[in-house]
């Protein structure tokens, strides 16, 4: 039996309450199924930007998974950060260092929602604040319905990574951000909402880099299953 890509997905951090008294970490578990769906083995990684390049030394590709909450807009250069933003320091300041560290390593990474955001500030870019306030005219990119289901269709751009992967024009994606990119930084586009709000990128300088706003481990879309097996082979 062939050897199985080890896949490091990033964990969220909670505060003491719900399940534990303690501080807890946590992580759906669809992540870890579309994983070994797809090939791969996958493994949580902890909040400690000192051991992320001993995590990395042993991992073949690495997810920066979403969660509730923000990149600081510091990172980006933003010297005011609007009401509406939720920060989790220490999650991001491990993200970026496992992030940088694969991205010189040119390991294969996937960056999901919040990790496509956190994937473009690593990047050079920057990101919109709070798209109502933002974008006109802008798509309710936090759908009230269940996350399982699709909230709007994306626009997969021709030439790109990403459009190779998928094999379709359009994708049918679920949405929960209140946040996008703004610009990609060295980074290229490969999707975009009906209202113009980037919905992923890419960066062909590396082996495999590529980041979905919408969030693909619930396989809603044809198109979500072979991200992560696109991702697994890159792995192998």
């Amino acid at each position: 039996m062939a050897k199985l890509p080890l896949v490091g997905l990033t964990l969220d951090a909670e505060q003491p309450g719900g399940y534990s008294k303690y501080p807890w970490y946590a992580l759906r578990q669809n992540y870890t199924a579309a994983v070994a769906a797809a090939g791969g083995l996958a493994v949580a990684l902890p909040h400690d930007p000192g051991l992320a390049a001993a995590y990395l030394d042993r991992l073949d590709a690495l997810i920066v998974t979403g969660g509730a909450f923000d990149v600081d807009p510091a990172l980006y250069g933003d010297a005011e950060r609007h009401g509406t933003v939720a920060l989790k320091a220490g999650r991001t300041a491990a993200e970026m260092a496992l992030l940088q560290g694969a991205l010189a390593r040119n390991m294969p990474v996937l960056g999901i929602c919040g990790g496509e955001q956190l994937l473009a500030v690593a990047l050079g870019g920057t990101l919109i604040q709070h798209i109502p306030d933002a974008v006109v005219g802008a798509l309710a990119h936090e759908q009230t319905t269940p996350h399982d289901q699709p909230g709007h269709p994306v626009k997969i751009l021709p030439g790109t990574l990403l459009h190779k992967i998928v094999g379709t024009d359009v994708m049918q994606v679920n949405t929960s951000h209140h946040q996008a990119v703004r610009d990609a930084g060295r980074a290229r586009v490969n999707a975009l909402a009906a209202d113009g709000v980037i919905e992923g990128i890419e960066d062909d300088a590396y082996k495999f880099c590529l980041g979905v706003q919408w969030h693909p481990e619930y396989l809603i879309d044809a198109g979500d299953a072979r991200i992560f097996a696109a991702l697994i082979e890159a792995a192998q």
